[in-house]
Parts: C-alpha cells; sequence; structure tokens
C-alpha cells in the first residue's frame, strides 16, 4: 500500500547574502505530487513536523554543507513545542541544531500566542534559529513579532513597492539585531529595491528557481557604477557572513580531508564543542598540505583534526567590518587570509567572514566617500549628514541640525583675496571637525556653508567651538552665524522635512549683527536668538522672537 510520502518530493531554493553574492542557506520547500498534504499539515500539527523532519532526511541524502531552512505553521509550534520529530531528524543525520533555521510562517490567527512562544523559546534553547516568515502577505501581528525576536525575517516582495513599510522593518530589525530577507524576488529591478530597501538576504526565481537538488550557483546582479548604495562608516558583520563547515571538535583528519575534497568552495572547517563553541579552526590550504607530505596520511588520518588546526580567531554578531580587521591584524601573519568566527552571544558560531570580501567592501566604501569630499577642507557633502539624519528619524532619535556659514564672505574674497578666503574656510572646518564624534557630523556642502548634525546636548560645545574663535582673514575681523533646528523624535519625516524648517532660521540668524546664533524648535513657530542683535535702523532685519527654547 503506497503511503503519502511516496508521492511527496522536495525542492530546494537558495537564500541569497546579496552583499557578497554567495549562498547563505537553501530552504527545503515540500512539493506533493498528488494529495493536499499541505492543507492538512495546516491543520494536524504532527503531519507538518513529520513533514519538517522528512525535509531533513532529504538534505542529507542530497549531501549539502549548507546551512538549512525548513518550515513549520505557526499552530504546529504552538501545539508541539519542541517539534521533537524536527530535533530527531536533524541528531539523526549528524546535523547541529545552529545550521537549522525554522521558518514560522502563518496564519497566526486563532494560534494561542503564549504557546507559540513557548515552543520558539524551546527550539532557541536547544540552538536552532527562528525565522518569521510571510511578513507583510500574512496575518502576523506586530506585537507577535516582537515578541518572537527572530533571528531573521522574511517579507513577501509586494512590499517593496511600500518603501515606508520597509525601512520600518528594517529599523525594527536593527534595533533587535534580526537580518531583513525579501522572498519572491523574480527581477532586477525587484533586486535592487531589496538593497535599496536594505534587505541583507533574498530568494526568488532571479536568482535561482526551486530545483531537486541544492546547489550554491545562483545569478545575483551587479550594481550599475555609481550607483551604489551608501554604506555606513565600518559595515556591520553581519552583511558578509557566509555559511560555516562545521564538525565536532572530536573529529578525525580523515573525516576533515573528506569534506574539504569533497567541496572545493569550502575554505576551512571549524571544529565546535557540543553548545557548538568553535575550539580549533583547521584551514584547507595548510591542512591538505600537512596530510601530503611524507608519511603525512599514515601519520594523521586517524587521528584528532583539531592537532592540525588552530585557535580561532572569533567575532562577536554585532562587531564591524573595521573589528573584524583589527582581530586579523593583531594574528599571525601566517593566517591572514583565514577566515574569521562569527559567535553569537553564546560563543555558537553562527557563519565565517572572509578578508576578501570585507576588503572589497571597505575599499569600495572608502572610495564612495573620497569622492565625496570636498577638495578644500577634506569634509564629506551634504549626503553624509542627510543620510544620517534620516537613520536618527528611522531610530526616533532627538537631533538638531545645525546650518552654518561666514558672514559677508563676498567682501571676503573682494577685499582680502580667494587665498585668504580659502584658508578662512579650511580653518573654520578644521574647527567643526575636531568636534566630530560619534554624535556629531559635519558636512561642506559648498562655498562658506556646513552642515552638522549632533545630539542636542552637543549644542553649546559646538557652537562655542566656532562662535567664541576671533576668526579674522587678510587682517580683518570675520563672523559666522549658526542656525540651528532641534528635532524632538517624530517632529520631522526626514531630512527633507528639517532642511525646509531650517532655511528661515539661517534667514534670521544672517539677519543679525556680530557673531550670531540663532536656535528653533521642529513643530512650533518663532525661534530664539542666542547670539548677536539686530541691526539697527535695517528695516529688512529680523527682530529678536522667542517662543522656541533649547530642547534636549
Amino acid at each position: 500500500m503506497r503511503s503519502w510520502t511516496d508521492s511527496l518530493r522536495f525542492a530546494f531554493q537558495p537564500v541569497v547574502n546579496l552583499t557578497t553574492g554567495t549562498v547563505a542557506a537553501v530552504e527545503i520547500l515540500a512539493r506533493p505530487e498528488t494529495g493536499d498534504v499541505l492543507a492538512r499539515a495546516r491543520r494536524e500539527p504532527e503531519l507538518d513536523g513529520r513533514l519538517a523532519a522528512l525535509a531533513i532526511h532529504d538534505a542529507a541524502r542530497k549531501e549539502t554543507l549548507l546551512p538549512l531552512h525548513v518550515n513549520v505553521f505557526a499552530g504546529t509550534l504552538a501545539d508541539l513545542g519542541d517539534l521533537s520529530a524536527l530535533r530527531e531528524a536533524v541528531r539523526a543525520v549528524g546535523r547541529l541544531p545552529w545550521e537549522v533555521t525554522v521558518d514560522v510562517g502563518p496564519p497566526f490567527t486563532h494560534v494561542p500566542q503564549r504557546a507559540l512562544l513557548e515552543g520558539v523559546a524551546a527550539l532557541r534553547e536547544e540552538g536552532f534559529r527562528i525565522c518569521a516568515d510571510g511578513v507583510g502577505d500574512g496575518d502576523v501581528p506586530l506585537r507577535l513579532l516582537d515578541d518572537l525576536g527572530p533571528d531573521l525575517v522574511k517579507l513577501d516582495a509586494s512590499l517593496l513597492a511600500r518603501t515606508a513599510s520597509v525601512r520600518a522593518m528594517r529599523t525594527l530589525c536593527e534595533e533587535s539585531g534580526a537580518l531583513l530577507a525579501v522572498e519572491g524576488v523574480e527581477s532586477e529591478l525587484g533586486c535592487a529595491a531589496a538593497r535599496d530597501a536594505g534587505a541583507q538576504l533574498a530568494q526568488g526565481d532571479l536568482f535561482a528557481p526551486a530545483a531537486r537538488l541544492p546547489s550554491s550557483e545562483v545569478y545575483v546582479p551587479q550594481l550599475p557604477t555609481g550607483c551604489e548604495a551608501p554604506r555606513p562608516a565600518g559595515p556591520s558583520v553581519r552583511e558578509f557572513v557566509r555559511p560555516a563547515a562545521l564538525l565536532p571538535e572530536s573529529a578525525s583528519a580523515e573525516q576533515v580531508r573528506k569534506l574539504l575534497t569533497g567541496a572545493p568552495e569550502v575554505s576551512g572547517v571549524l571544529l565546535v564543542d557540543a553548545a557548538g563553541v568553535p575550539v580549533r579552526s583547521v584551514q584547507r590550504d595548510r591542512f591538505l598540505l600537512s596530510l601530503s607530505a611524507r608519511y603525512g596520511h599514515a601519520l594523521y588520518a586517524d587521528r584528532p583534526a583539531a592537532r592540525l588546526g588552530d585557535r580561532p580567531r572569533t567575532v562577536g554578531v554585532s562587531a564591524t567590518a573595521w573589528e573584524v580587521l583589527d582581530v586579523v591584524a593583531d594574528g599571525e601573519h601566517s593566517r591572514t587570509a583565514d577566515d574569521v568566527a562569527v559567535v553569537d552571544d553564546g560563543g555558537r558560531c553562527v557563519g565565517v567572514v572572509r578578508l576578501a570580501d570585507l576588503v572589497r567592501a571597505l575599499a569600495e566604501s572608502r572610495v564612495e566617500e573620497a569622492a565625496g569630499l570636498n577638495p578644500l577642507t577634506r569634509l564629506p557633502g551634504s549626503d553624509a549628514v542627510t543620510t544620517e539624519v534620516d537613520r536618527w528619524v528611522a531610530h526616533g532619535r532627538a537631533f538638531a541640525l545645525s546650518w552654518l556659514d561666514i558672514d559677508g564672505f563676498k567682501q571676503v574674497n573682494d577685499g582680502a583675496g580667494f587665498a585668504a578666503g580659502d584658508e578662512l574656510i579650511r580653518a573654520v572646518g578644521r574647527a567643526l571637525a575636531r568636534t566630530e564624534s560619534e554624535t556629531l557630523r559635519v558636512a561642506h556642502i559648498g562655498g562658506d556653508d556646513f552642515l552638522v548634525l549632533a545630539d542636542p546636548e552637543r549644542l553649546d560645545p559646538l557652537v562655542a567651538a566656532v562662535l567664541d574663535v576671533p576668526w579674522s582673514a587678510g587682517g580683518s575681523p570675520v563672523t559666522l552665524s549658526v542656525a540651528t533646528l532641534v528635532c524632538p523624535p517624530g517632529s520631522v519625516t526626514d531630512h527633507r522635512g528639517a532642511a525646509t524648517r531650517l532655511a528661515p532660521l539661517k534667514q534670521a540668524a544672517k539677519g543679525l549683527s556680530g557673531a550670531s546664533w540663532v536656535c528653533g524648535l521642529a513643530g512650533r513657530e518663532g525661534y530664539e536668538v542666542r547670539r548677536g542683535a539686530a541691526v539697527r535702523g535695517d528695516a529688512s532685519a529680523v527682530p529678536a522672537q522667542k517662543g522656541a527654547s533649547h530642547a534636549s
């Protein structure tokens, strides 16, 4: 008698890292040839659990080393808790739990939320990773999504047309430490939109359709020259994580050799303890060289591979690319090209990063930054600040945006000469650059105009650094004007809104005599004159007004 499993097949679809262009994992998709097995699985948690277990066994038969994604319904997880069938399958095929991501999918309606969260906690305690699947096209409540604390959020591709929603989801992911993926990407336009939205991962027929055999060969469109998205200083190591080849710390040298010779794309193997913590790192070339030496195979084949390994180099998942380079630089010169293990808060390996990926990305980042620097002051242009403003707005962070320029600069150039004018601009730029920190960013937006983004608490020392200094050009005294807009959380929607409100404050500051500082609060009329006085007899001067006080 034929069983329903006889007509069940599985397909594999790659999950692609959009930064490195490599396969980060494969999702296993059930493909029943007859019947309504998936519809039954939605109603029968035990059947759904068996499907997940069968998926793991099928992946083992295909001998893929890539991390796996298996799908379960939210109701199944709430009913079965720790998914014993899945756990047993993972153990039976020799996989480690942290190599498996459980994609929890809809429907979530009527699923007991407490039971679901307990089921997720049980899986996570075992080491499994959790993905919230079908977000944007399903029925997962936002509060539940936050409570789940997933390692990965998968968005439906239809959300790419709703940029505000995707931007909000990216912010949520950043705050919770999750990665953002987009499903169903079928065109290069969709891939570009996913990148622009800040997604780190994606899957869809554009990269590779679901197939009977897992594959590491995918098509990833290149970014058009000159259209690369700006990278933040110090990109997160999460953007460069590749799957790690893992074996137990007790593995023999022969086991490692078989893995390396059967997978030429693997550059090294990490030996991990029972908790998934890396204990030794085996680099491909050095290991194979040791075994190929005279009597090497006879000496080492049946002995623990750990003897031919090195102490692993590790970084946390919250590290930046620059911190990874520091780890590489502090190590032995002979290990410069070794992979670096990325570990979670519990020390368990979540993947590796390769030096080549980091160097390439950081080089591109520096080229982009250099192209945007003002040749006179070597300060970045307005994009550096406006991009940061949008990030602070998205994070609901209060900020102060200031516009600074030199009073009567045309007269300075006409009277003292352009060389003196250039030197004055450079001196102001140096003074502003000395105030830079993690909470203060400076841009030279052209001519004698500068833009400064800062925490409201940094305003007084910033202004003192430029207004309490006796400036001069060609022996004649020069004054500066500063206009500041303080923006509490939610008072502006992006940098354009802030710039629009800042413009009249600059006009007000320029209408005052001497070194001047005008400060306004987004959402309120008027402004406060902190420095300077109205020009006597000048009908066009803006009078000092109250009504906007410094808010921090």
